[in-house]
């Protein structure tokens, strides 16, 4: 983050009980100016990411930051939720209040290209959803281009994958789309799964956000709190009442990026059909191997990948950051 000034970010989501999390982060962090947010199929159907997406930018006390709806589903797969992780309502059926604002009155490409090149700085782009809003930006709009200073997408692993073997869930929603973000030509950083699932809030911190008066704030730890630290527990398992940040972890990049251990790498997306398509494919390899010597080489783009995070300095600035309204 550049020392003295706030970072122009915009967050395209799929809202979603960790990019919730997310969007109270990037409300309340001094660094940084939420200048909109778009809306993307996910975790839940577009028209429920946006009503959660108002509900949670209302619950936050944040100011008319304009939100637009995106794509229904991805470019060529079906649409795929994940209720089964974030509830029925995407939002851990928490049962929160309607709205009262709308949605812009523009879609959310058209949003994302006005609030890009309209920014008086580079802005930061944080995809924490499906690809599909970003890959029919960068095809229709490419001069976007120009006014973007990083991406920062919470999708891929170098690792296991979560989706299926090897993919993980944003990008093997629509694999196509990935693929067109990394080459769009801008620094992008990859916070994967490597590093999504370790960074965890205990749970003393998160019963403490629950007991909360100020609305955000009380907020953060009930979405904390579907959010088991271990994966496949219940989110109801009174033993299990750590939480992970998911989503917000990429938030927290943006803020303080030396809390994250990237190693710039080749990445591409497997779009085959079967049991790798949706897997990053990253090259960790300290030099070529036999398929290159033999010709098969091939351009991939170099991605700063997410390695290894400093979960207590993430967990702090995290915590300092939802709970400062209330100093």
């Amino acid at each position: 983050m550049t020392h003295g000034q706030t970072v122009p970010v915009i967050i395209d989501c799929d809202t979603g009980v960790d990019d919730a999390l997310a969007l109270l982060f990037a409300v309340r962090h001094p660094g940084l100016d939420l200048r909109a947010v778009t809306c993307v199929a996910g975790n839940t159907d577009v028209a429920g990411v946006v009503r959660n997406t108002l509900t949670v930018l209302e619950q936050a006390g944040a100011p008319d930051i304009p939100v637009a709806r995106g794509a229904e589903r991805p470019l060529i797969e079906a649409p795929r939720s994940a209720r089964h992780v974030h509830g029925h309502d995407g939002m851990g059926d928490l049962n929160l209040p309607a709205p009262r604002r709308t949605p812009a009155d523009v879609d959310a490409v058209t949003l994302l290209r006005r609030e890009i090149l309209a920014s008086p700085r580079p802005v930061t782009l944080v995809p924490t959803a499906p690809l599909t809003n970003i890959a029919l930006l960068l095809r229709t709009h490419p001069e976007v281009t120009r006014n973007i200073e990083r991406i920062v997408f919470m999708g891929g692993a170098a690792g296991a994958g979560n989706a299926t073997a090897v993919a993980e869930f944003n990008v093997w929603h629509d694999p196509e789309a990935a693929a067109i973000l990394l080459t769009a030509g801008v620094p992008i950083t990859m916070y994967g799964l490597d590093v999504f699932t370790r960074v965890v809030v205990p749970g003393a911190d998160v019963r403490r956000l629950r007991a909360s008066t100020e609305p955000g704030t009380r907020l953060a730890g009930e979405l904390l709190a579907h959010r088991p630290a271990t994966p496949g527990s219940r989110p109801d398992d009174p033993a299990e009442d750590a939480g992970g940040l998911g989503d917000a972890g990429a938030l927290c990049a943006v803020a303080d990026p030396e809390g994250l251990t990237t190693h710039r790498l080749p990445v591409e997306v497997s779009l085959a059909p079967g049991p790798t398509r949706g897997q990053t494919v990253v090259d960790r390899r300290p030099r070529v191997g036999e398929s290159e010597i033999h010709g098969d080489a091939r351009e991939q783009p170099l991605v700063d990948v997410g390695l290894d995070v400093d979960v207590e300095r993430y967990v702090r600035l995290y915590l300092g950051t939802v709970e400062r309204t209330e100093a």
